[in-house]
């Protein structure tokens, strides 16, 4: 295990570069392109910059990562992003890093010979989580995987003061502190969070001295204008952090010489203050440091600010001659474009039911790739809430099967840092309404591929046990809710109504390259309608791909999960509605059911053609009314198929209530068998 190395000074010269590149960037962006509306989105780095370029020069291992925010550019330009590069990005133009895709200062970059800067959020307090799966992943990549280059590696994650109000803070904060990871939080502390004084984002004003109890934490508390002071605090932390001892925290007091934007004024701050601040520019006490060190002459720093203005004024022109991106591409990168590669081949094993198709899954996959990690509240030693992961952690050992705290916002977040990191994670939320403190880190999750052109992804299954179960419903535990998962954009979505799609769309989504979500329905896990016949170690089903449950002419029933079974004993009463919906006729009605298997991509051609068959279609599903997924079906089909169409399209939903724990209220607001074929017998009426 590397040692914690003494202070050493950082490069100053390189230093020096990357804060006088970093300012005349500011200053062409304020006085330039903002003014000439080529630039929408300014975020100043003066004040903050010299502190990110001496912590730059401590983040050179090959396996270093760290999570930014929307002021951390001068730390970027350190790892070796261009002047270029980065008004390209401030204009949208094609020369970005995104593309034109994202907003310039919400940075991103592949390693070039120092760390990975991992994709940064335009939410505050978005990037500590990620921070503590690149943190576990790089511990991962050595312990385990027997990997030497990974050691002493660490991750960082840069925040400005007002972010240690986030929940995202807090959740990283307890993982790095309870499990001793190597994640250093450089906190940046200008006093304001906009123009919300330091005061209201933590008592006294300090995080470091808020925590100065908070256990397995080390802990600088720094000067960050002063060259000496902060280079040696710095280089400690981040020496510290390298030791792989836990995770150390180091405070910096700066001033933010500019608004928090380049449309904020700064009128509430009063002209002493502004003048104080002024006077506490590092950038000034940087070059009296190192000519007074001889490090510079006062010509040698004259003649460097001079070029480094030249070579960012040629950037700035090689940037405006960027063309605009192509709009041909903007739906381009938001799922992989690497196919998957399905096998169906099948072995026909015993009986099981979907929760124990789950863990069989689970363990053929765990064995089969070592780089697969199972997490989340109570699935180690218990074996999660629903038993799906039983003995695995016995048979898999703690560091790939483990319980984390009890935070969605950080299992998804750490997540997200562990894929970056090359790992596959396949956290578990014990419910579907778990998952909403993660909404942030989902949709983050779910977009980064598209932001970043593909440079970044992060593949990942998340199993989410949903929907009612058969003895019980509530509010909390019995959400469906599936239609909003579908609105995030990147992620796929699996809602198997049964053990052989489980082991199918499972494996299938493992092995695959974006996030899924994987719903295993509660009224199933553990009931007859969900049993099925393990069909093998290898099967997969691709996603997109519906299951013709039944074949029918009259009528077409789309749906999915639980409402399965509920479709086909609906279906079932068909030909006794015969006489009462058509006298003359000389046959019985025959419904199609399609079970639809996933909801991202679902298969619409599959909907289209049943439709087109039977010309009536009915769309059930368990997601309250409004909004649901449903409702997109029924969309598709009136916009495709209208001319097809013998009857109106109907759907079938829970309505806009909560699920009642009351099981007699539960049934009266489920779509149930019996109002199922009152809506068949309806539309065959037509």
């Amino acid at each position: 295990m590397p040692k914690a190395t003494s202070s050493v000074h950082p490069d100053w010269k390189n230093v020096a570069r990357t804060v006088l590149t970093s300012r005349a960037i500011d200053k062409i962006e304020e006085t330039e392109l903002v003014p000439k509306g080529l630039v929408t989105y300014q975020f100043s780095a003066r004040g903050h910059d010299m502190i990110q370029a001496i912590l730059s020069e401590y983040i050179s291992h090959q396996h270093d990562g760290a999570t930014v925010y929307y002021r951390s550019r001068p730390f970027v330009l350190g790892q070796g992003l261009t002047a270029e590069e980065s008004m390209a990005a401030s204009m949208a133009r094609s020369g970005g890093v995104h593309g034109g895709r994202d907003i310039g200062v919400v940075h991103f970059l592949r390693p070039r010979s120092r760390g990975t800067v991992l994709p940064a959020s335009g939410d505050v307090g978005a990037q500590y989580s990620p921070a503590i799966g690149w943190a576990q992943a790089v511990q991962y990549h050595a312990n385990v995987l027997k990997d030497d280059s990974y050691k002493g590696a660490i991750a960082v994650a840069l925040g400005g003061d007002g972010s240690v109000a986030a929940n995202g803070f807090w959740a990283a904060l307890n993982a790095a502190t309870t499990q001793k990871l190597p994640l250093l939080f450089f906190i940046e502390d200008n006093g304001y969070g906009i123009s919300v004084t330091g005061d209201f984002q933590t008592p006294g004003a300090n995080i470091a001295k808020n925590l100065a109890s908070f256990g397995n934490l080390k802990i600088w508390d720094s000067d960050g204008t002063d060259p000496e002071v902060a280079a040696k605090n710095i280089s400690e932390a981040v020496a510290y952090t390298r030791s792989w001892q836990g995770p150390a925290l180091i405070h910096l007091t700066i001033p933010r010489l500019e608004g928090h934007s380049f449309v904020d004024t700064q009128s509430y701050k009063s002209p002493e203050l502004l003048k104080k601040e002024k006077e506490n520019d590092p950038l000034p006490k940087l070059e009296k440091y190192l000519i007074a060190n001889k490090i510079f002459s006062k010509k040698e720093w004259d003649a460097l600010a001079t070029e480094v203005e030249s070579d960012v004024n040629a950037a700035r022109d090689r940037a405006l001659d960027s063309p605009q991106p192509d709009i041909s591409t903007v739906h381009d990168h938001v799922f992989s474009a690497k196919p998957i590669e399905i096998n169906s081949s099948r072995n026909e094993g015993v009986r099981m039911n979907l929760q124990d198709a789950v863990r069989k899954t689970l363990e053929v996959e765990l064995a089969r790739n070592p780089k697969l990690l199972i997490f989340g509240e109570d699935v180690g030693a218990k074996g999660g809430v629903h038993g799906a992961t039983v003995d695995l952690q016995v048979k898999f050992g703690k560091d790939r099967v483990f319980d984390t705290s009890l935070s969605e916002e950080g299992i998804i977040g750490r997540s997200v840092g562990m894929a970056f990191a090359g790992l596959m994670p396949v956290p578990e939320i014990q419910f579907r309404k778990y998952a909403d403190p993660a909404t942030e880190q989902i949709n983050d999750c779910g977009t980064v591929r598209w932001r970043s052109k593909s440079q970044f992804a992060a593949p990942m299954v998340v199993r989410i046990p949903a929907g009612y179960a058969k003895k019980t419903g509530d509010p909390w535990h019995s959400v469906s809710g599936e239609a909003v998962f579908a609105h995030q954009i990147g992620w796929r979505i699996a809602f198997p109504s049964n053990a052989e799609d489980a082991v199918g769309l499972l494996r299938t989504a493992l092995r695959g390259e974006d996030p899924t979500f994987f719903f295993e329905h509660r009224a199933l896990l553990d009931t007859p309608p969900g049993r099925r016949n393990y069909p093998g170690d290898e099967f997969m089903i691709p996603f997109g791909k519906a299951r013709v449950v039944q074949e029918g002419n009259d009528l077409t029933i789309v749906t999915w999960g639980a409402m399965v079974e509920r479709a086909v004993a609906a279906a079932s009463e068909v030909p006794s509605l015969k006489s009462e919906v058509n006298s003359s006729s000389t046959s019985d009605f025959s419904i199609e059911i399609l079970d639809l298997r996933t909801i991202v991509p679902y298969d619409k051609e599959a909907v289209l053609a049943s439709v087109r068959k039977t010309s009536r279609a009915l769309i059930l599903a368990e997601d309250n009314w409004t909004c649901n997924f449903a409702a997109e079906i029924c969309a598709t089909i009136t916009q495709e198929a209208f001319e097809y169409l013998d009857a109106p399209v109907e759907r079938l939903a829970t309505p806009d209530v909560p699920i009642p724990y009351n099981v007699g209220l539960m049934n009266a607001v489920l779509p149930g068998a019996e109002e199922i074929a009152a809506a068949i017998e309806k539309i065959l009426a037509f």
